[in-house]
């Protein structure tokens, strides 16, 4: 069957590019030259028995191109919006007596791609509707896009370029200050896609779901949209997940998906519903701003109304200001909230948000707390004029379109706050006993200024040990802390500089390719980073700049001259939990939220899913006896039910056994 060759030739790209990125990439094998050619020679055959290549497949060069700016291009036939309804019953009155197909609605990119002679001519994005920016060049590097097909007539298919849930937090993963991590999927999918610079959009792992086939000469598709779907899905795409309904199944097929919201990784702002039938949707023809073959239907969102008690500022460690409305708490969706971000300063003037006014507050998509509307509207003030934190000057600025406030003080106490609970952290320097709250006591009297005097606290005994909180043991504690932390590993030094974007992964391979020589890593330049799987331009452009400053250099110096850096023998690594498959559900403690948690354990090597099945290792729940739908799956599978304490305890494990066998590898063998 085709659609069986189709899974087949993803199965090979992926094993390929696997091998292929541990062979070139991290100098190891997972497989024989031998293995690898047959393997090459199966997918190749199958590229040329149905006539599609996939955009990473390791038949294919395709090379990153930079341009200086996207072309624009007029569509043949304006790209019109869909009506919406938040009411099921609205939306069966619309379907009547018709069969329709329920889809998701996916919050990326609308993209339009053309093919000719069975090969990718064009993509463009939606635009306005009418003009739209050619991202040829760019569409080639999405994640699972066909560069080649079968049918070799002219065809246009639109669809959605999208970055998924668990890319999306992988990204952002990668990024330790909060105020430049990205907004949500959409805007990092949108800013990906139309980058000038191919190579930028092949990091982000972009993918592509069809949603609509425009047009392919000569094709009978019984005039039924679903089998157009099918057809597709038969040329190597991925579609969008659809249900087929009527009037009466359309209700219980609404509840699925709304049930399927929590557990889907592909971003979401609602389902579309379209008649199956071609020449009916067409008959009906369109308005001036809708067509009439399809319809959108948005959640109707749990709102509760009440009371903005005030804004509250946070100084990021770049020197962004976030404001963040604080409220009476109310119930939604099932949990407490009492907290939204508000963003920027251009969202706080669009809702006169002021301390006091009565509010309305939703989750948006269900999940992320924001305010719907402000009913009072006093308006913006007290818009702090000098930093919460350090007691500098603040500016705004323009951020493209959007306002933003920022501490001007390259000084700020919260920058460097923020600077030293990185560098302290546990995949840092691990310094215990240095919370937030001690840290700027010791930056506001004076004892700390850069991450070298952290070693020179013995000159402060007196001071310290009166101080609040502390005592003779306390200090006694902490100075052996900062003792052992001294014997560290260059990734960890590096990974606390806290250079924008280098998490402690990007370090780790920084090391890799320089064979832990720092000299060679901090004068290298762009073209040497970007040579490093996993490090882009983005991320070259911040390290070059962070060492191309020269008191950044001198503090780098300060440091290394306190530290013992240990001689890390270069091998091979297995993740902690390489080849796990985890399932997060209920409320988490331990971590900020369930993506933090699955953050962790994707850092280690492990999947996380949204559904339990025979395939899962593990659920994570901390009511363990819960009756819920996952926790009896994975009773009824035999599938161990951990707390976060129990997931930490398993982890702390796997790390004895990894250093257990290290050990043991390293230890004199006797004759």
């Amino acid at each position: 069957m085709a659609e069986d060759r189709t899974k087949r030739i993803r199965e090979l790209v992926a094993l390929l590019r696997e091998a292929g990125r541990a062979y070139y990439q991290e100098s190891r094998e997972i497989m024989s030259n031998y293995e690898y050619d047959r393997l090459y020679d199966e997918l190749a055959a199958l590229e040329k028995e149905t006539g599609i290549v996939l955009a990473q497949s390791p038949t294919q060069n395709v090379g990153y191109e930079v341009v200086s700016a996207l072309p624009r291009e007029r569509h043949e036939s304006p790209m019109l919006s869909l009506n919406k309804t938040k009411s099921v019953e609205e939306l069966a009155d619309w379907l009547g007596d018709q069969t329709g197909l329920l889809s998701w609605k996916m919050d990326g990119l609308t993209i339009v791609l053309t093919y000719e002679d069975g090969a990718l001519a064009k993509a463009v994005t939606r635009g306005n509707g009418e003009i739209g920016e050619v991202i040829t060049a760019n569409a080639r590097t999405f994640a699972n896009i066909p560069l080649r097909i079968s049918y070799k007539g002219q065809l246009i298919v639109r669809g959605e370029a999208v970055i998924l849930y668990s890319d999306f937090y992988r990204i952002n993963g990668q990024i330790e200050d909060a105020g430049a991590r990205y907004k949500n999927p959409r805007n990092l999918c949108s800013g990906s896609v139309r980058q000038l610079n191919s190579g930028i959009t092949a990091e982000r792992n972009v993918h592509f779901y069809a949603f609509s086939l425009v047009g392919a000469e000569g094709v009978d598709f019984d005039n039924s949209r679903e089998k157009q779907f099918a057809w597709l899905k038969g040329q190597g795409f991925d579609v969008v997940e659809y249900r087929r309904v009527n009037r009466e199944s359309l209700p219980g097929a609404v509840k699925e998906f709304a049930q399927a919201v929590e557990k889907n990784d592909i971003p979401s702002d609602g389902l579309v519903l379209l008649f199956d039938d071609i020449e009916y949707g067409r008959s009906l023809g369109r308005t001036a701003k809708f067509p009439r073959d399809s319809i959108a239907f948005k959640w109707e969102d749990e709102t509760q109304e009440t009371t903005l008690r005030y804004i509250e500022w946070s100084a990021s460690r770049t020197g962004l200001i976030n404001p963040v409305a604080v409220f009476e708490p109310v119930e939604l969706e099932g949990t407490t909230v009492s907290r939204a971000s508000v963003h920027n300063l251009s969202i706080m003037e669009a809702l006169e948000l002021g301390a006091g006014d009565r509010i309305t507050v939703y989750k948006a998509n269900m999940i992320i707390p924001q305010i719907a509307d402000n009913l009072t509207r006093s308006g913006v003030r007290d818009v702090p004029q000098i930093c919460p934190v350090c007691g500098g000057p603040t500016q705004v600025r323009q951020d493209s379109d959007v306002k933003v406030l920022f501490c001007a003080n390259p000084e700020c106490q919260a920058k460097k706050i923020k600077r030293f609970e990185l560098f302290v952290s546990r995949d840092a320097l691990n310094i215990t006993g240095l919370s937030e709250a001690t840290l700027e006591k010791f930056i506001g009297i004076g004892l700390i200024h850069e991450f070298a005097d952290l070693f020179h606290l013995d000159r402060h005994e007196e001071t310290i040990v009166q101080m609040e909180g502390f005592g003779q043991k306390s200090y006694e504690n902490l100075l052996e802390a900062v003792r052992k932390a001294s014997d560290t590993t260059l990734p960890r030094v590096i990974y606390g500089l806290g250079i924008a974007g280098i998490g402690l992964a990007n370090a780790k391979l920084i090391c890799r390719h320089f064979h832990n020589d720092f000299e060679a890593m901090r004068h290298a330049g762009r073209d040497e980073l970007t040579a490093v799987d996993g490090i882009g331009g983005v991320l070259a452009d911040a390290w070059v700049s962070f060492f191309a400053e020269e008191e950044n250099s001198r503090m780098v110096d300060r440091l290394l001259a306190e530290l013992h850096i240990e001689a890390e023998e270069e091998r091979e690594e297995t993740p902690l939990l390489e080849g796990k498959t985890f399932v997060i559900t209920g409320s988490v403690t331990h971590f900020k939220n369930r993506a933090e948690l699955k953050a962790q354990i994707e850092r280690f090597g492990g999947k996380v899913t949204g559904s339990v099945t025979s395939r899962t290792d593990y659920l994570i729940n901390n009511d363990t006896a819960s009756t819920s739908a996952k926790n009896q799956k994975a009773r009824e599978l035999g599938i161990p039910i951990l707390s976060e304490e129990a997931f930490l305890e398993l982890l702390s494990s796997q790390e004895e056994k990894e250093s257990g066998k290290e050990d043991r590898e390293s230890a004199p063998r006797s004759e």
